[in-house]
């Protein structure tokens, strides 16, 4: 399965859906595109807004010819595809996301062949950044793909920004997760106590008391423990947080519980009780595997403070 897909989750939302083996249209699986024109009007949107340019952040070949039978639910011609999750740098509005937007470039140069497109299952509100590109791309031994640019009309979802024009060099299969993105969140999107039902966009929260603040880090694969489990306790020590008090000294706290578990993405809340302010997030080597097996090695992220 792709780098940050659960199985049983993929599964359990297929079931919900209603899907079974004689469907193979993307658009039965929520925020999924097949289209393979872009279809988004050009606009007079540019890469930048006030506050931060459009880019991608990663793209991470997560997946060699290794899609399995039952992935032909979420596109035709999935199954034995490739997968390539990519971050954004805003969340994306999914009525201008189509895989025409989208050009993989190999190393010798060849175009990759995008089928279908899916924001699933990162779809928790605040979490529409992550784009799941399903096709072939090369191969990792012969010509692997090198990198991502996007070619058509692609949206924020607030509306301020188009992609088009932003590229990034494309992480290889072999290595193992790494932190690329960390954002305070606002109290508005903490969801404190909410439990997870095990579907995509159904996440648990922070517990409802002791919470001063929760970041949400993004894994630009997705992350269990070595035997499939989501983190607990002893992990909660392992996430180190810099956080910055109001004379200016900074120490290293660790969040007291995790929210945003339970649902198959590649995303964790961290629940912190204090109210400095978190300058970055780091993380040692050798715990969390993707699907794929591989380890992440030690991986940090500064932390942008800003409300969704």
């Amino acid at each position: 399965m792709v780098k940050w897909i659960s199985l049983s989750v993929a599964i359990g939302v297929l079931v919900l859906f209603g899907l079974s083996s004689r469907f193979g249209n993307a658009q039965m699986v929520p925020y999924t595109s097949s289209e393979q024109e872009d279809s988004t009007a050009d606009s007079t949107l540019s890469r930048e807004d006030n506050d931060r340019s459009a880019e991608i952040l990663s793209a991470f070949f997560g997946l060699d010819n290794g899609f399995p039978p039952w992935s032909n639910l979420i596109c035709r011609g999935a199954a034995s595809a490739d997968g390539m999750p990519v971050i954004f740098s805003h969340e994306i509005d999914f009525e201008t996301l189509q895989p025409g937007d989208f050009c993989v470039t190999t190393a010798s140069g060849e175009s990759g062949e995008i089928y279908c497109v899916t924001l699933a299952p990162a779809i928790d509100p605040g979490e529409l950044r992550t784009v799941l590109l399903v096709g072939e791309f090369g191969s990792a031994d012969d010509d692997p793909p090198v990198s991502v640019e996007i070619v058509g009309n692609l949206h924020s979802l607030d509306g301020t920004v188009n992609f088009k024009g932003a590229e990034v060099a494309v992480t290889p299969l072999e290595p193992g997760p790494t932190l690329v993105l960390a954002e305070n969140l606002s109290p508005d999107a903490w969801h404190l106590g909410r439990d997870s039902d095990g579907t995509w966009g159904s996440s648990c929260g922070c517990p409802e008391e002791g919470v001063s603040q929760v970041v949400r880090v993004t894994w630009d694969g997705g992350v269990t423990l070595e035997n499939g489990d989501e983190p607990g306790e002893p992990e909660l020590d392992l996430y180190s947080v810099t956080v910055r008090a109001a004379d200016g000294t900074t120490r290293s706290v660790h969040p007291f519980a995790f929210g945003d578990l339970e649902d198959g993405d590649n995303n964790h809340e961290l629940c912190l009780d204090t109210g400095d302010t978190p300058i970055e997030i780091s993380f040692p080597a050798g715990i969390f595997v993707d699907p794929n097996g591989d380890m992440n090695p030690a991986t940090s992220v500064e932390v942008r403070n800003w409300d969704l």
